[in-house]
Protein backbone atom coordinates (compact mmCIF):
# COMPACT_ATOMS: atom_id res chain seq x y z
CA UNK A 1 0.00 0.00 0.00
CA UNK A 2 1.37 3.61 -0.50
CA UNK A 3 -0.51 5.58 1.97
CA UNK A 4 0.71 7.73 -0.03
CA UNK A 5 3.02 8.39 2.29
CA UNK A 6 4.43 4.87 2.64
CA UNK A 7 7.45 4.67 1.61
CA UNK A 8 8.53 7.74 3.45
CA UNK A 9 7.01 5.71 6.41
CA UNK A 10 9.39 2.69 5.93
CA UNK A 11 12.27 5.19 6.44
CA UNK A 12 11.03 7.39 8.99
CA UNK A 13 10.36 4.78 11.71
CA UNK A 14 13.80 3.50 11.58
CA UNK A 15 15.07 6.84 11.27
CA UNK A 16 13.19 9.81 12.45
CA UNK A 17 10.84 8.28 15.26
CA UNK A 18 14.07 6.90 16.60
CA UNK A 19 16.55 9.65 15.95
CA UNK A 20 14.39 12.23 16.98
CA UNK A 21 12.86 11.18 20.48
CA UNK A 22 14.53 11.11 23.33
CA UNK A 23 13.69 9.88 26.45
CA UNK A 24 10.96 12.57 27.63
CA UNK A 25 7.97 11.88 25.28
CA UNK A 26 7.70 14.41 22.56
CA UNK A 27 11.19 15.65 22.66
CA UNK A 28 12.64 16.55 19.30
CA UNK A 29 16.59 17.28 19.97
CA UNK A 30 18.06 13.87 18.76
CA UNK A 31 19.79 12.74 21.53
CA UNK A 32 21.16 9.56 19.69
CA UNK A 33 21.62 8.77 16.62
CA UNK A 34 20.58 4.87 15.47
CA UNK A 35 21.69 2.42 12.28
CA UNK A 36 18.68 1.76 10.36
CA UNK A 37 20.71 -2.00 11.19
CA UNK A 38 20.18 -1.59 14.63
CA UNK A 39 17.59 0.38 14.80
CA UNK A 40 15.15 -2.24 17.00
CA UNK A 41 17.96 -4.39 18.84
CA UNK A 42 17.73 -2.81 21.95
CA UNK A 43 14.44 -2.27 24.71
CA UNK A 44 15.67 1.53 25.05
CA UNK A 45 15.80 1.94 20.79
CA UNK A 46 12.29 -0.13 20.80
CA UNK A 47 10.87 2.93 23.56
CA UNK A 48 12.61 5.39 21.08
CA UNK A 49 10.15 3.86 18.18
CA UNK A 50 6.98 3.78 20.40
CA UNK A 51 7.52 7.77 21.29
CA UNK A 52 7.55 7.95 17.23
CA UNK A 53 3.77 6.31 17.60
CA UNK A 54 3.11 8.44 19.65
CA UNK A 55 4.13 11.50 18.40
CA UNK A 56 2.22 10.80 15.56
CA UNK A 57 -0.79 10.01 17.17
CA UNK A 58 -0.38 13.23 19.47
CA UNK A 59 -0.13 15.60 15.90
CA UNK A 60 -3.05 18.14 15.76
CA UNK A 61 -3.70 16.15 12.07
CA UNK A 62 -4.58 13.00 13.89
CA UNK A 63 -5.72 12.89 18.12
CA UNK A 64 -4.12 16.66 18.65
CA UNK A 65 -7.40 18.23 16.75
CA UNK A 66 -8.43 16.58 13.93
CA UNK A 67 -9.75 13.25 14.40
CA UNK A 68 -11.74 14.15 17.56
CA UNK A 69 -13.04 17.60 15.76
CA UNK A 70 -14.34 15.37 13.18
CA UNK A 71 -16.47 13.41 14.97
CA UNK A 72 -18.66 16.39 16.50
CA UNK A 73 -18.79 19.28 13.65
CA UNK A 74 -20.86 17.52 10.95
CA UNK A 75 -22.90 16.89 13.77
CA UNK A 76 -26.01 18.52 15.84
CA UNK A 77 -23.95 19.91 18.32
CA UNK A 78 -21.52 22.84 16.58
CA UNK A 79 -22.30 26.15 15.34
CA UNK A 80 -19.87 27.96 12.90
CA UNK A 81 -19.98 31.73 12.60
CA UNK A 82 -18.63 31.56 9.41
CA UNK A 83 -15.56 33.43 9.64
CA UNK A 84 -13.08 31.52 9.28
CA UNK A 85 -12.81 28.13 6.78
CA UNK A 86 -11.11 25.71 9.27
CA UNK A 87 -13.26 22.48 8.60
CA UNK A 88 -16.25 24.24 7.15
CA UNK A 89 -16.53 21.59 4.36
CA UNK A 90 -17.03 18.48 7.21
CA UNK A 91 -19.69 21.21 8.85
CA UNK A 92 -21.24 22.43 5.46
CA UNK A 93 -21.42 18.39 3.97
CA UNK A 94 -19.35 19.81 1.28
CA UNK A 95 -16.00 17.35 1.28
CA UNK A 96 -14.69 15.78 -1.38
CA UNK A 97 -12.08 13.11 -1.61
CA UNK A 98 -9.54 15.74 -2.05
CA UNK A 99 -10.50 16.98 1.59
CA UNK A 100 -7.72 18.11 3.49
CA UNK A 101 -8.82 16.88 6.91
CA UNK A 102 -9.62 13.69 5.19
CA UNK A 103 -6.02 13.40 3.59
CA UNK A 104 -4.61 14.72 7.19
CA UNK A 105 -6.94 11.61 9.54
CA UNK A 106 -5.60 8.98 6.80
CA UNK A 107 -1.75 9.60 6.97
CA UNK A 108 -1.36 10.08 10.73
CA UNK A 109 -3.87 7.43 11.29
CA UNK A 110 -1.72 4.83 8.97
CA UNK A 111 1.39 6.73 10.51
CA UNK A 112 0.55 5.57 14.09
CA UNK A 113 -0.64 2.02 12.71
CA UNK A 114 2.17 1.05 10.91
CA UNK A 115 4.77 2.89 13.50
CA UNK A 116 3.24 0.60 16.11
CA UNK A 117 3.38 -2.47 13.84
CA UNK A 118 6.94 -1.74 13.90
CA UNK A 119 7.29 -1.58 17.67
CA UNK A 120 5.11 -4.99 18.10
CA UNK A 121 7.77 -7.12 15.39
CA UNK A 122 10.75 -5.42 16.64
CA UNK A 123 9.92 -6.29 20.62
CA UNK A 124 8.76 -10.11 19.47
CA UNK A 125 11.80 -10.59 17.60
CA UNK A 126 14.16 -9.15 20.98
CA UNK A 127 12.47 -10.95 23.30
CA UNK A 128 14.10 -14.24 23.18
CA UNK A 129 17.00 -12.27 23.77
CA UNK A 130 16.44 -10.01 26.58
CA UNK A 131 17.85 -11.53 30.08
CA UNK A 132 16.99 -9.09 32.44
CA UNK A 133 14.04 -9.12 34.14
CA UNK A 134 13.20 -4.86 34.22
CA UNK A 135 14.19 -5.16 30.60
CA UNK A 136 11.33 -7.45 29.78
CA UNK A 137 9.16 -5.60 31.94
CA UNK A 138 9.85 -2.61 30.30
CA UNK A 139 9.33 -4.32 26.70
CA UNK A 140 5.79 -6.08 27.37
CA UNK A 141 4.66 -2.43 28.58
CA UNK A 142 5.72 -0.70 25.53
CA UNK A 143 4.43 -3.49 23.26
CA UNK A 144 1.47 -3.36 25.16
CA UNK A 145 0.99 0.57 24.49
CA UNK A 146 1.98 0.03 20.89
CA UNK A 147 -0.97 -2.65 20.56
CA UNK A 148 -3.69 0.07 22.12
CA UNK A 149 -2.24 2.70 19.37
CA UNK A 150 -2.22 0.82 16.37
CA UNK A 151 -6.03 -0.51 18.02
CA UNK A 152 -7.14 2.98 18.51
CA UNK A 153 -6.09 4.39 15.34
CA UNK A 154 -7.58 1.13 13.26
CA UNK A 155 -10.76 2.16 14.86
CA UNK A 156 -10.91 5.91 14.20
CA UNK A 157 -9.99 5.16 10.28
CA UNK A 158 -12.78 2.27 10.24
CA UNK A 159 -15.32 4.57 11.40
CA UNK A 160 -15.02 7.49 9.59
CA UNK A 161 -13.68 5.37 6.12
CA UNK A 162 -16.26 2.65 6.29
CA UNK A 163 -19.68 2.30 7.23
CA UNK A 164 -20.63 2.10 10.92
CA UNK A 165 -20.44 -1.58 11.83
CA UNK A 166 -23.95 -1.59 13.71
CA UNK A 167 -27.13 0.46 12.96
CA UNK A 168 -30.02 -0.08 15.34
CA UNK A 169 -29.62 -3.92 15.29
CA UNK A 170 -28.56 -3.74 11.50
CA UNK A 171 -25.24 -5.33 10.57
CA UNK A 172 -23.11 -4.02 7.97
CA UNK A 173 -19.89 -6.42 8.92
CA UNK A 174 -19.54 -7.33 4.86
CA UNK A 175 -19.41 -3.85 4.01
CA UNK A 176 -15.70 -2.21 2.90
CA UNK A 177 -13.54 -1.43 6.25
CA UNK A 178 -9.81 -0.41 6.10
CA UNK A 179 -6.60 -2.05 5.20
CA UNK A 180 -6.17 -3.63 8.62
CA UNK A 181 -2.19 -3.03 9.33
CA UNK A 182 -1.59 -6.24 10.78
CA UNK A 183 2.20 -5.78 10.59
CA UNK A 184 4.62 -3.26 9.12
CA UNK A 185 3.62 -2.10 5.52
CA UNK A 186 6.42 -2.05 2.90
CA UNK A 187 7.01 0.15 0.29
CA UNK A 188 4.88 -0.54 -2.77
CA UNK A 189 3.38 -3.28 -1.62
CA UNK A 190 -0.02 -4.25 -2.99
CA UNK A 191 -3.27 -4.50 -0.17
CA UNK A 192 -7.09 -4.67 -0.12
CA UNK A 193 -9.24 -3.61 2.07
CA UNK A 194 -10.46 -6.10 5.06
CA UNK A 195 -14.28 -5.95 5.91
CA UNK A 196 -15.77 -3.35 8.41
CA UNK A 197 -15.62 -6.70 10.07
CA UNK A 198 -12.87 -7.90 9.85
CA UNK A 199 -11.44 -4.09 10.82
CA UNK A 200 -13.53 -4.52 13.84
CA UNK A 201 -11.82 -7.95 14.69
CA UNK A 202 -8.81 -6.03 14.52
CA UNK A 203 -9.27 -4.01 17.00
CA UNK A 204 -10.70 -5.65 19.21
CA UNK A 205 -7.73 -8.43 18.69
CA UNK A 206 -5.43 -5.33 19.43
CA UNK A 207 -7.03 -4.13 22.58
CA UNK A 208 -6.90 -7.88 24.08
CA UNK A 209 -3.55 -8.28 23.37
CA UNK A 210 -2.25 -4.78 24.74
CA UNK A 211 -4.08 -5.85 28.06
CA UNK A 212 -2.21 -9.74 27.72
CA UNK A 213 1.03 -7.52 27.68
CA UNK A 214 0.35 -5.15 30.99
CA UNK A 215 -0.51 -7.84 32.49
CA UNK A 216 2.64 -9.62 32.00
CA UNK A 217 4.60 -6.44 32.41
CA UNK A 218 3.05 -6.38 35.74
CA UNK A 219 2.61 -2.29 35.57
CA UNK A 220 1.97 0.66 33.02
CA UNK A 221 4.03 4.28 32.85
CA UNK A 222 1.65 5.71 35.81
CA UNK A 223 0.59 8.71 33.83
CA UNK A 224 -2.76 10.04 32.36
CA UNK A 225 -0.03 10.70 29.60
CA UNK A 226 0.23 7.04 28.20
CA UNK A 227 -1.85 4.31 27.58
CA UNK A 228 -2.84 1.79 30.37
CA UNK A 229 -5.42 -1.05 31.22
CA UNK A 230 -8.07 1.28 32.39
CA UNK A 231 -8.02 3.53 29.17
CA UNK A 232 -7.38 0.47 27.44
CA UNK A 233 -10.92 -1.38 28.81
CA UNK A 234 -12.47 1.94 28.17
CA UNK A 235 -11.65 2.10 24.52
CA UNK A 236 -12.80 -2.27 24.48
CA UNK A 237 -15.91 -0.96 26.28
CA UNK A 238 -16.31 1.82 23.55
CA UNK A 239 -15.30 -0.68 20.55
CA UNK A 240 -18.30 -3.48 21.67
CA UNK A 241 -20.92 -0.41 22.26
CA UNK A 242 -20.40 0.21 18.26
CA UNK A 243 -20.81 -3.83 17.86
CA UNK A 244 -23.51 -4.04 20.03
CA UNK A 245 -22.26 -6.66 22.02
CA UNK A 246 -23.48 -4.72 24.76
CA UNK A 247 -22.69 -7.06 27.30
CA UNK A 248 -18.86 -7.10 26.71
CA UNK A 249 -19.31 -3.28 26.65
CA UNK A 250 -20.51 -3.29 30.20
CA UNK A 251 -18.07 -5.76 31.62
CA UNK A 252 -15.15 -3.53 29.76
CA UNK A 253 -16.61 -0.52 30.78
CA UNK A 254 -16.89 -1.64 34.95
CA UNK A 255 -13.44 -2.75 34.58
CA UNK A 256 -12.28 0.67 33.83
CA UNK A 257 -14.30 2.27 36.35
CA UNK A 258 -12.69 0.04 39.17
CA UNK A 259 -8.79 -0.20 37.62
CA UNK A 260 -9.22 3.97 38.23
CA UNK A 261 -11.28 3.70 41.15
CA UNK A 262 -14.16 6.01 40.08
CA UNK A 263 -17.41 5.34 41.60
CA UNK A 264 -18.55 9.26 41.20
CA UNK A 265 -18.59 12.54 39.36
CA UNK A 266 -18.06 15.75 40.11
CA UNK A 267 -21.25 17.73 40.58
CA UNK A 268 -19.78 21.37 41.19
CA UNK A 269 -19.80 24.16 38.74
CA UNK A 270 -16.36 24.92 40.55
CA UNK A 271 -15.17 21.36 40.64
CA UNK A 272 -16.31 20.60 36.95
CA UNK A 273 -14.53 23.49 35.51
CA UNK A 274 -11.12 22.13 37.46
CA UNK A 275 -11.18 19.21 35.44
CA UNK A 276 -10.35 21.26 32.46
CA UNK A 277 -7.40 23.20 34.33
CA UNK A 278 -5.10 21.85 31.87
CA UNK A 279 -2.65 18.78 31.83
CA UNK A 280 -3.74 16.08 34.12
CA UNK A 281 -5.60 18.28 36.15
CA UNK A 282 -8.89 15.83 34.69
CA UNK A 283 -9.41 13.45 37.59
CA UNK A 284 -12.24 11.75 35.70
CA UNK A 285 -10.16 11.03 32.42
CA UNK A 286 -8.46 7.92 31.56
CA UNK A 287 -6.41 8.78 28.84
CA UNK A 288 -5.40 12.19 27.48
CA UNK A 289 -2.65 14.06 25.55
CA UNK A 290 0.16 16.27 27.01
CA UNK A 291 -0.66 19.24 25.25
CA UNK A 292 -0.10 22.31 27.67
CA UNK A 293 1.85 25.60 27.73
CA UNK A 294 5.37 24.39 26.49
CA UNK A 295 4.29 21.44 23.73
CA UNK A 296 1.18 22.64 21.93
CA UNK A 297 -0.51 22.83 18.47
CA UNK A 298 -1.11 26.79 19.36
CA UNK A 299 -3.26 27.97 16.36
CA UNK A 300 -3.49 24.54 14.62
CA UNK A 301 -4.98 23.29 18.38
CA UNK A 302 -8.57 22.03 18.89
CA UNK A 303 -8.92 24.82 21.56
CA UNK A 304 -8.43 27.41 18.48
CA UNK A 305 -10.71 25.52 16.60
CA UNK A 306 -13.60 26.36 19.28
CA UNK A 307 -12.53 29.61 19.68
CA UNK A 308 -10.97 32.20 16.95
CA UNK A 309 -11.65 29.78 14.84
CA UNK A 310 -15.73 30.34 15.04
CA UNK A 311 -16.88 27.14 16.32
CA UNK A 312 -19.74 27.21 19.69
CA UNK A 313 -22.18 25.10 20.98
CA UNK A 314 -25.70 24.64 18.85
CA UNK A 315 -28.60 26.67 19.81
CA UNK A 316 -29.77 22.90 19.56
CA UNK A 317 -27.05 22.25 22.58
CA UNK A 318 -27.64 25.35 24.35
CA UNK A 319 -31.56 24.27 24.68
CA UNK A 320 -31.06 21.13 26.23
CA UNK A 321 -28.02 21.85 28.59
CA UNK A 322 -30.37 23.12 31.78
CA UNK A 323 -29.02 26.44 33.22
CA UNK A 324 -28.21 24.37 36.46
CA UNK A 325 -26.27 22.02 34.68
CA UNK A 326 -22.67 22.02 36.00
CA UNK A 327 -20.97 21.04 32.66
CA UNK A 328 -21.71 25.16 31.85
CA UNK A 329 -19.33 25.97 34.27
CA UNK A 330 -16.66 25.83 31.23
CA UNK A 331 -19.10 27.48 28.66
CA UNK A 332 -18.75 31.04 27.85
CA UNK A 333 -18.29 33.67 24.98
CA UNK A 334 -15.56 36.02 24.21
CA UNK A 335 -15.31 39.73 24.06
CA UNK A 336 -15.64 40.12 20.59
CA UNK A 337 -18.84 37.32 20.59
CA UNK A 338 -21.92 38.83 19.53
CA UNK A 339 -25.11 37.25 19.76
CA UNK A 340 -25.63 36.87 15.33
CA UNK A 341 -21.74 36.26 15.28
CA UNK A 342 -20.70 34.25 18.60
CA UNK A 343 -16.96 33.34 19.93
CA UNK A 344 -16.87 30.77 21.74
CA UNK A 345 -14.15 30.38 24.82
CA UNK A 346 -13.79 27.02 23.68
CA UNK A 347 -15.24 24.87 26.49
CA UNK A 348 -13.09 21.53 27.22
CA UNK A 349 -10.15 23.16 25.92
CA UNK A 350 -10.39 26.61 28.21
CA UNK A 351 -6.65 25.44 30.09
CA UNK A 352 -8.67 27.58 32.69
CA UNK A 353 -5.51 27.18 35.57
CA UNK A 354 -2.95 27.96 32.43
CA UNK A 355 -4.24 31.64 31.86
CA UNK A 356 -7.17 30.67 29.63
CA UNK A 357 -4.83 30.40 26.68
CA UNK A 358 -7.02 27.99 24.39
CA UNK A 359 -4.07 26.38 22.63
CA UNK A 360 -3.20 24.99 26.11
CA UNK A 361 -6.12 22.94 26.58
CA UNK A 362 -6.34 19.41 25.87
CA UNK A 363 -7.58 16.21 24.92
CA UNK A 364 -9.45 13.85 27.50
CA UNK A 365 -9.58 10.83 25.27
CA UNK A 366 -10.88 8.14 27.30
CA UNK A 367 -13.18 9.30 30.05
CA UNK A 368 -15.43 7.89 32.94
CA UNK A 369 -18.58 9.57 32.27
CA UNK A 370 -18.22 7.92 28.91
CA UNK A 371 -18.11 4.28 30.59
CA UNK A 372 -21.14 5.10 32.82
CA UNK A 373 -23.26 5.92 29.53
CA UNK A 374 -21.91 2.85 27.83
CA UNK A 375 -23.15 0.74 31.30
CA UNK A 376 -26.54 2.50 30.75
CA UNK A 377 -26.91 2.68 27.11
CA UNK A 378 -25.91 -1.76 27.64
CA UNK A 379 -28.52 -1.99 29.92
CA UNK A 380 -31.11 -0.47 28.25
CA UNK A 381 -30.37 -2.33 25.39
CA UNK A 382 -31.00 -5.37 27.57
CA UNK A 383 -33.79 -4.05 28.91
CA UNK A 384 -32.72 -3.65 32.05
CA UNK A 385 -34.60 -0.35 32.84
CA UNK A 386 -33.29 0.05 36.78
CA UNK A 387 -29.55 -0.76 35.80
CA UNK A 388 -29.54 1.81 33.40
CA UNK A 389 -31.52 4.35 35.26
CA UNK A 390 -28.62 4.05 38.08
CA UNK A 391 -25.34 4.35 35.49
CA UNK A 392 -27.50 7.48 33.98
CA UNK A 393 -28.10 9.27 37.24
CA UNK A 394 -24.40 9.04 37.73
CA UNK A 395 -23.89 11.39 34.85
CA UNK A 396 -27.48 12.92 34.80
CA UNK A 397 -26.50 14.66 38.14
CA UNK A 398 -24.18 17.09 36.63
CA UNK A 399 -27.54 18.60 36.17
CA UNK A 400 -29.02 19.04 39.82
CA UNK A 401 -32.58 18.47 38.73
CA UNK A 402 -31.36 14.80 38.99
CA UNK A 403 -30.79 13.40 42.34
CA UNK A 404 -32.61 9.83 41.96
CA UNK A 405 -33.29 7.04 39.41
CA UNK A 406 -37.10 8.36 40.04
CA UNK A 407 -36.29 11.79 38.63
CA UNK A 408 -35.30 10.05 35.64
CA UNK A 409 -38.04 8.24 32.81
CA UNK A 410 -38.88 5.02 33.55
CA UNK A 411 -40.19 3.71 29.93
CA UNK A 412 -37.10 2.36 27.63
CA UNK A 413 -38.23 4.84 25.09
CA UNK A 414 -38.07 7.47 26.94
CA UNK A 415 -35.26 6.60 29.20
CA UNK A 416 -33.41 6.12 25.45
CA UNK A 417 -34.30 9.48 24.42
CA UNK A 418 -33.17 11.05 27.34
CA UNK A 419 -29.74 9.24 27.63
CA UNK A 420 -29.05 10.62 23.63
CA UNK A 421 -29.16 13.89 24.68
CA UNK A 422 -27.36 13.27 27.36
CA UNK A 423 -24.41 12.01 25.41
CA UNK A 424 -24.90 14.69 23.49
CA UNK A 425 -24.58 16.92 26.76
CA UNK A 426 -21.53 14.86 28.44
CA UNK A 427 -19.73 13.98 25.58
CA UNK A 428 -19.64 17.50 23.33
CA UNK A 429 -15.90 18.22 22.69
CA UNK A 430 -14.89 14.33 22.71
CA UNK A 431 -15.79 13.65 19.08
CA UNK A 432 -18.36 11.03 19.56
CA UNK A 433 -21.75 12.75 17.94
CA UNK A 434 -21.86 11.41 14.45
CA UNK A 435 -21.04 7.92 15.14
CA UNK A 436 -23.43 7.76 17.87
CA UNK A 437 -25.89 9.62 15.49
CA UNK A 438 -25.22 7.14 12.58
CA UNK A 439 -25.69 3.77 14.87
CA UNK A 440 -28.82 5.17 16.26
CA UNK A 441 -30.49 5.36 12.99
CA UNK A 442 -31.56 9.59 13.84
CA UNK A 443 -32.95 11.38 11.32
CA UNK A 444 -30.39 13.93 11.70
CA UNK A 445 -30.86 17.58 11.68
CA UNK A 446 -27.00 19.43 11.45
CA UNK A 447 -25.58 22.58 9.47
CA UNK A 448 -27.37 24.99 11.52
CA UNK A 449 -27.26 28.81 10.07
CA UNK A 450 -28.66 31.05 12.59
CA UNK A 451 -27.46 31.37 16.34
CA UNK A 452 -30.30 32.92 18.10
CA UNK A 453 -33.23 31.32 16.40
CA UNK A 454 -31.51 27.91 14.78
CA UNK A 455 -32.51 27.16 11.37
CA UNK A 456 -31.10 24.20 9.58
CA UNK A 457 -29.63 23.90 6.36
CA UNK A 458 -30.10 19.94 6.32
CA UNK A 459 -32.80 18.13 7.89
CA UNK A 460 -34.07 14.81 8.90
CA UNK A 461 -31.03 13.69 7.04
CA UNK A 462 -30.48 9.81 6.81
CA UNK A 463 -27.12 9.90 8.75
CA UNK A 464 -26.50 6.32 8.72
CA UNK A 465 -25.63 5.52 5.26
CA UNK A 466 -23.30 8.38 5.70
CA UNK A 467 -20.13 6.99 3.76
CA UNK A 468 -17.01 9.36 3.41
CA UNK A 469 -14.21 9.00 1.18
CA UNK A 470 -10.64 7.51 0.95
CA UNK A 471 -8.43 10.28 -0.17
CA UNK A 472 -7.83 10.27 -4.42
CA UNK A 473 -3.87 10.36 -3.01
CA UNK A 474 -4.52 7.46 -1.91
CA UNK A 475 -6.91 5.65 -4.66
CA UNK A 476 -4.14 7.22 -7.62
CA UNK A 477 -1.53 5.58 -5.50
CA UNK A 478 -2.61 2.57 -7.47
CA UNK A 479 -1.52 -0.37 -4.77
CA UNK A 480 -5.22 -1.65 -4.38
CA UNK A 481 -6.91 0.42 -1.97
CA UNK A 482 -10.47 1.17 -3.91
CA UNK A 483 -12.55 3.58 -3.17
CA UNK A 484 -16.13 4.03 -1.35
CA UNK A 485 -18.32 3.05 -4.70
CA UNK A 486 -21.34 5.70 -4.70
CA UNK A 487 -19.71 8.14 -1.39
CA UNK A 488 -20.78 10.93 -2.97
CA UNK A 489 -24.59 9.97 -2.80
CA UNK A 490 -24.47 9.18 0.88
CA UNK A 491 -23.82 12.77 1.42
CA UNK A 492 -26.69 15.08 2.28
CA UNK A 493 -28.75 17.56 -0.66
CA UNK A 494 -28.38 21.12 0.97
CA UNK A 495 -31.90 22.45 0.70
Amino acid sequence: MKIPYIKALAALTLGACLTGCGDKFLETDIPNGVDDEMALSSVKNIGYALNGAYYAFYYYEFAGTESVAFGDLGTDLPYWNQKSQHFNDVYQYSVTATSTILSDIWEYGYKVADNAARVIEGADALRPSVEDEDDLGELNRYEAEAYALRAYSQLVLTNIFAHQIKVNGSDFSSMPGIVVIDKPVEPYQEVKRSTVGESYAAVVSDLKKSLEYFDAAGYDAGTLFYLSPKAVYGLLARTYLYMENYADAAAAAKKALDLAGITELTYTPEGYKALYNGGNSNVESLFALDINSTQNWSANSAGTLWSTYGYSPSPWLQSVMADGDVRRAVWGWTDNSTADVPYFNSGKYGAFGLGGNTAYGTNYLVNAPEMFLIQAEAALKQHDVAGAQTALLVVAKRNPVYQSVADLPSSEDELMAFLQDERARELFQEGHRLYDLRRWDVKADVYATSPSNVAWMITGYDISDLVFPIPDAEINAGFGVAQNDGWASTLPQIK
